[in-house]
């Protein structure tokens, strides 16, 4: 039977779904998985509670469903790129650059991840969707750099996990700290020049530390 709202107008559930997620994720990153309210998702959309457990089954579903779509995202965009037609170094050049804009543009994924954290994980490991979508960035960094030893490019053998946590440490930590490190240090990270600076200076550091 088609979903339909309140009002008894016929309804696209992929669009709901989609709808739903948006306010969720806005609820979630601003209130908290314990302060998020379904009520105010349902009142934002225009749509019920009973709709919203219908999709997603529970305000734990919900949140989990909103973590999966966030990770998805970034993941997509990375198999976008289309690494494995770039020389090795430039590939790791284009994926840290593209994990740094990612991080700045969806404060939001970096606000869930942080959510998540205090919870100790305990939402994601019920999730095999967002282990089997983190398995691929660590694959495509892997394949980077057997090509980059392969044409000595790079003299370091590295663990791809390693790199990964390298690239997303520094560009995570510009938008999860930057209020308080702006706040301490009397630094704007988001002004631009500040931006191109540290974009370079991330791919630069890995770089560097691959050809030692």
């Amino acid at each position: 039977m088609a979903a339909k709202r309140e009002n008894g107008r016929k309804n696209d559930p992929q669009r709901t779904q989609e709808d739903i997620l948006d306010v969720a994720t806005e609820e979630f990153t601003t209130h908290g998985l314990a302060g998020g309210r379904v009520d105010a998702i349902a009142e934002k959309t225009r749509t019920s509670k009973r709709m919203i457990y219908y999709y997603f089954g529970s305000k734990e579903g919900l949140y989990l469903a909103v973590l999966e779509r966030a990770y998805r995202k970034i993941r997509t965009l990375e198999e976008d790129l289309q690494l494995s037609n770039l020389p090795p170094e430039q590939a790791l050049r284009v994926l840290i650059s593209t994990t740094f804009e990612h991080d700045e543009a969806n404060p939001e994924f970096v606000r869930l991840v942080s959510i998540e954290n205090i919870h100790h994980a305990a939402h994601m490991l019920r999730s095999e969707a967002i282990r089997d979508l983190n398995v691929s960035v660590i694959e495509t960094i892997a394949a980077i750099l057997d090509r980059g030893i392969a044409a000595g490019v790079f003299a370091r053998k590295a663990d791809p996990i390693d790199i990964h946590m390298l690239i997303s440490a520094f560009c995570f930590f510009r938008v999860s700290n930057r209020y308080t490190f702006g706040t301490i240090f009397r630094r704007d990270l988001s002004e631009p020049a500040t931006m191109e600076r540290h974009k370079g200076m991330i791919a630069d550091a890995v770089i560097s530390y691959l050809k030692t």
